[in-house]
């Protein structure tokens, strides 16, 4: 048998280039949730349902109306009835009215006609009382409870939609599905999701002195466990893609190629490990000749030399040595790569990143806090553990305490009760029992979530939009937190996001607006959602001050509550009436809701008259809509972070013709 020898080996780079030049990405299939971990999402998933589902208590105690407290204490506390209990998982059987309460437990729904709750621990029971009983056969007073103290509207209830409101982005395309994205996606619903498939890769070691791993070896023959085929195995799950073992081949041509055949006939990749070299035994590369195709054999590195890559049949092919370290040096520095790539998946980082804290942040629990955290690139795009800032070419700007050569470091945490805390997070800062207080650009150590966590390219806060979700959905890797206008413009005033957008009406932030720079902006039509042919026939905002309506109000830090507040205001002055005065006489104008399309589905629910929204929503939910105006949504950046790659992406989504289709108006 004719020895091969090795003449011209190729260059690590051309190794590349012809890994690159097969195919072995595997498609798209729809995989169930249980089956979702790790995968990537194709498509984006916006949420269908508010979650919770419904007005819930957020402690035990008392559902009632926030009015019968107020001014109660504990020198003078409110004696209300109570007319019944509500469990956790079923639905109230009692409806509230002005001197009631219901006594109910931790996340059960609040019973119509309560608006508040207040714990059992500001409460004392009082008188018994024989009421008979109630349409469910229960009692119905249970005598009565003295409250001890004052509860606003909204006090210990979690509304509606506070964790995830329906319509919201929930995942984007490109999204690696974490386990914390498998809570979100299980809280809506959502039990099957589209993603790449995953590349099949058949691995083959050969030689005749390989044993799998649990057989008996006869040492005087040099048998030697099968390393490779388990090790390999693991790098390819750990790449993306899904790894397939077959038995492993003796030296003989014959047998090597029925089941390298067998391989490439199921397989999109396949990888053998051993016979690659140039001795008389080590025939593969005769294999890959005579019955593929032979693309380089022998590549100039150390370990790893007699490396192949060619193809077989339909599938892509690539012979790794038989020397197990030689073999993972091979696989992690040239096929890993092509494998992630094919899956969808970024390349690993450390799973450690080293940062500093983006704003101050106390905490004074004497306890080891495990505080869940996102990552934001500096204005360079710089994200790892060596760019620690400092120096005289650091750009420290004394007023921001972080220098520009920083990853920022910003806690995520909205509430044990809330899926998006660890969805929203990259990794975890353990602070010890000692420390109270970290303070803004301070040096803190990232525990990642995986090693192979990518920070987002931009994050962004501020007013939800669908609009900018169509936006978002053109950018890789972007992060968008939809906490309002407001909030939005605070954090950038904080300088932690790259962009905040923001809606409505210019208010007390307007000096702030002026110090960042606008990227683009757009108009959307904003009014009342109302039933499908609006049978109350709800012309303007006067129905709702006049007329005995049930009205779903935004939150107070939404662009839209600004601009509804400034038709009040503006309706109070046409009148002659005071703007508090009015909002009084609106049923539910206190109460918001998270997310635009939140207050429409109490539309749809029987739940309200009318709701405050867009016009794109009504559209969507198929509802009437009654329009009380036009609203500016601006998309602002951190001054300092203009030049920052992912910005600048932004702004040229934001500028490109295509994107006017979806309503920008540059």
């Amino acid at each position: 048998m004719n020895r091969k020898e090795f003449r011209d080996l190729a260059s690590p780079a051309a190794a590349r280039e012809a890994i690159d030049s097969l195919s072995i990405e595997g498609g798209v299939e729809r995989v169930p949730l249980e089956e979702a971990r790790g995968r990537v999402l194709v498509a984006r998933l916006d949420a269908e349902l508010d979650v919770p589902g419904f007005d819930r208590a957020s402690l035990d105690g008392y559902a009632l109306t926030a009015r019968d407290t107020f001014g109660a204490d504990e020198a003078d506390p409110a004696e209300l009835n109570v007319v019944g209990t509500v469990h956790a998982g079923e639905k109230p059987g009692v409806v509230l009215e002005s001197g009631q309460a219901a006594e109910i437990s931790t996340g059960a729904v609040m019973p119509a006609g309560a608006d508040a709750m207040v714990p059992v621990e500001r409460t004392d029971v009082g008188d018994e009382v024989d009421g008979g009983t109630d349409e469910s056969g229960e009692n119905g007073d249970k005598g009565t409870v003295l409250v001890r103290t004052s509860v606003a509207p909204g006090d210990n209830v979690m509304f509606a939609g506070a964790d995830v409101a329906a319509g919201e982005r929930a995942l984007g395309p490109g999204t690696r599905i974490t386990p914390r994205d498998i809570g979100l996606l299980s809280a809506l619903g959502i039990d099957e999701v589209p993603v790449r498939r995953k590349p099949r890769v058949g691995i083959v070691s050969t030689g005749d002195e390989l044993v799998r791993p649990g057989g008996e070896l006869e040492s005087a023959r040099g048998e030697i466990y099968d390393v490779n085929s388990y090790t390999i195995a693991a790098g390819v799950e750990d790449a993306g893609g899904e790894a397939i073992l077959y038995p492993h081949a003796g030296d003989e041509q014959d047998e090597m190629e029925r089941i390298l055949r067998e391989a490439a006939a199921e397989c999109d990749l396949v990888l053998s490990s051993g016979s690659t070299s140039a001795s008389a035994v080590d025939v593969i590369y005769r294999v890959i000749e005579e019955q593929g195709e032979l693309l380089l054999h022998g590549v100039s590195v150390k370990p790893g030399k007699p490396m192949l890559v060619g193809r077989l049949d339909s599938s892509a092919y690539v012979g790794l040595p038989g020397y197990p370290v030689s073999a993972m040096m091979v696989f992690r520095t040239f096929v890993a790569p092509a494998i992630r790539e094919a899956a969808g998946l970024p390349e690993p980082e450390s799973a450690t990143v080293t940062g500093r804290m983006a704003r101050d942040e106390r905490y004074g629990e004497g306890r080891l806090r495990l505080m869940p955290v996102g990552l934001v690139t500096d204005g360079d795009g710089n994200s790892n553990s060596d760019s620690n800032g400092g120096g005289a070419d650091s750009g420290v700007d004394a007023g921001v305490g972080v220098s520009a050569g920083d990853t920022l470091v910003y806690p995520v945490d909205k509430g044990s009760g809330a899926t998006t805390s660890l969805a929203e997070a990259d990794g975890v800062v353990e602070v010890g029992p000692e420390t109270d207080y970290l303070e803004r650009g301070e040096s803190v150590d990232v525990q990642l979530f995986s090693p192979d966590v990518r920070p987002p390219t931009l994050l962004g806060v501020g007013e939800d939009d669908p609009t900018l979700n169509r936006v978002l959905d053109r950018l890789d890797n972007p992060r968008y937190l939809s906490v309002g206008s407001r909030p939005g413009l605070r954090r950038l005033r904080e300088g932690i996001p790259d962009v905040a957008v923001v809606a409505g009406p210019r208010g007390r932030e307007h000096e702030l607006e002026l110090e960042a720079t606008e990227l683009g902006s757009w108009e959307r039509d904003w009014g009342l959602i109302v039933r499908a042919g609006n049978p109350d026939e709800i012309d303007d905002l006067d129905d709702l001050v006049d007329r005995d309506l049930q009205f779903v109000n935004r939150t107070s830090d939404s662009g839209l509550r600004t601009s509804i507040e400034r038709a009040l205001a503006d309706l109070a002055a046409e009148r002659g009436d005071d703007q508090h005065d009015l909002a009084t006489q609106i049923d539910g104008f206190d109460v918001g809701l998270r997310a635009h399309e939140s207050p429409a589905r109490r539309v749809i629910a029987g739940d309200a008259d009318a709701a405050l929204g867009l016009r794109d929503t009504a559209e969507r939910l198929s509802l009437e809509y009654v329009s009380l105006g036009a609203q500016t949504v601006r998309v602002l950046a951190n001054p300092d972070r203009v030049e920052k790659a992912s910005v600048r992406e932004l702004e040229s989504v934001l500028a490109e013709d295509v994107v006017s289709d979806v309503g920008l108006s540059l």
